[in-house]
């Protein structure tokens, strides 16, 4: 492990400060986390954008979301192929060992990865296509969304897509036998959001109208 390096000097003096003050003054919460452990009644699956920041966006505290994050905030199809996949991983977790009465998928505006794959299926971004790019592989998921937006103008492509990540996302979740079971018998409910970064507005789906709705 030689290759590992110190941390950096104001992330340490960032981590002084919380310990002196966010923590002191919630110490008895946390020291209730550590001894209890989590109990949290709902999974998030958000993109790794770090401007998407989850517990500013519901308030909420520690212990309350057990959150996986991602590039494009995709979940997987179900694939027991006994391989290595770290959202299906995390899925399950949520549902099966944590019993999570909800499921959010929570997209965003501006989102790289979504813009990705975006021009990967336009043709523009011949490195996304090579078969050693994980970015492109992974945005492979996203393809049936494309084929949904394509027709679009082209200024509305991008934004109908990253809400189509959403969509895709929540088919594939119920690929998963332990998620539409539990979704069949009522203990667990599945949930699109789509948030809007400069404007802070959060969307979320209608299976009714089949449209997102500013809440």
């Amino acid at each position: 492990m030689d290759h590992a390096r110190p941390l950096p000097a104001y992330l340490i003096k960032r981590y002084h400060g919380w310990k002196a003050t966010g923590y002191q003054e919630n110490a008895s919460w946390y020291r209730h986390l550590a001894n209890e452990g989590q109990h949290p009644r709902a999974m998030v699956i958000s993109c790794c954008d770090s401007r998407v920041h989850v517990t500013s966006i519901f308030g909420a505290d520690q212990g309350e979301f057990f959150i996986h994050r991602n590039i494009a905030n995709l979940v997987p199809p179900y694939e027991p192929d006994g391989n290595q996949h770290g959202t299906s991983a995390a899925v399950e977790y949520a549902v099966t060992a944590l019993k999570v009465a909800h499921v959010i998928v929570l997209g965003h505006s501006s989102c790289g990865g979504v813009k990705g794959c975006l021009d990967m299926c336009e043709g523009h971004a011949p490195a996304l296509e090579e078969k050693t790019s994980f970015v492109g592989r992974w945005m492979d998921i996203l393809r049936p969304g494309y084929d949904r937006v394509k027709e679009l103008p082209e200024e509305k492509k991008a934004g109908a897509l990253e809400k189509e990540a959403v969509l895709v996302s929540l088919d594939n979740l119920m690929t998963f036998p332990f998620v539409r079971e539990a979704v069949e018998t009522g203990e667990l409910s599945l949930h699109g959001l789509w948030t809007d970064i400069g404007e802070g507005g959060l969307e979320a789906f209608d299976p009714e109208t089949r449209t997102f709705q500013q809440l």
